[in-house]
């Protein structure tokens, strides 16, 4: 990872931040999916409540100029800032960038039935509604290429920053629980 690239949404009287971060990452994660790669990672330097404004893409050179070519940003070059692809500077710490996923109160009930530990009644009783937790992370809203879902929440964690890279693959949302991205 000795390059990145930096896409920053703009302001829209029509379409909020997180709309506009969503979409992006929706083609983002179609363009992945369709071209098999497993190595560009993301993060988000303006990360706190939200995932902010700015996408940041990490990889080798040739992989993103692969990305860019594509031309996965048609429709959304005129809500978006794209950087050219820079060296990483030489002095980052490194962090993960990784989905994270709460057990649904759904899955659970489905579980314990299909376990044989419980009928569908009881599951209904003993599994409750309020036993759902809700993550207090910022998340992406999508539709998956890669499982067909719509809608969904994927909720996103920086890790701890350290001093050392870890190698490793991505998904096709650029995340990844054991390799790291520069950070910077």
């Amino acid at each position: 990872m000795q390059f990145y690239c930096e896409i920053k949404v703009l302001p829209d009287p029509e379409a909020s931040e997180p709309v506009l971060v969503n979409n992006l990452m929706s083609k983002f994660h179609r363009t992945l999916v369709n071209l098999k790669m497993t190595d560009i990672g993301v993060s988000f330097p303006n990360y706190a409540k939200t995932l902010g404004d700015t996408v940041r893409f990490h990889s080798s050179e040739q992989s993103l100029n692969k990305l860019l070519e594509t031309n996965w940003l048609k429709g959304l070059r005129d809500y978006c800032e794209v950087s050219a692809i820079l060296p990483i500077p030489s002095k980052v710490q490194y962090r993960t960038v990784s989905r994270v996923q709460s057990k649904s109160v759904y899955n659970k009930r489905k579980r314990s039935v299909a376990k044989g530990w419980l009928t569908e009644r009881e599951a209904e009783i003993k599994i409750d509604d309020s036993q759902q937790k809700t993550l207090k992370l910022p998340f992406l809203q999508l539709n998956s290429s890669s499982t067909q879902q719509d809608n969904i929440k994927l909720f996103v964690k920086h890790g701890e920053l350290q001093t050392k890279s870890s190698t490793g693959t991505f998904n096709s949302y650029g995340l990844s629980k054991s390799a790291t991205v520069p950070w910077f």
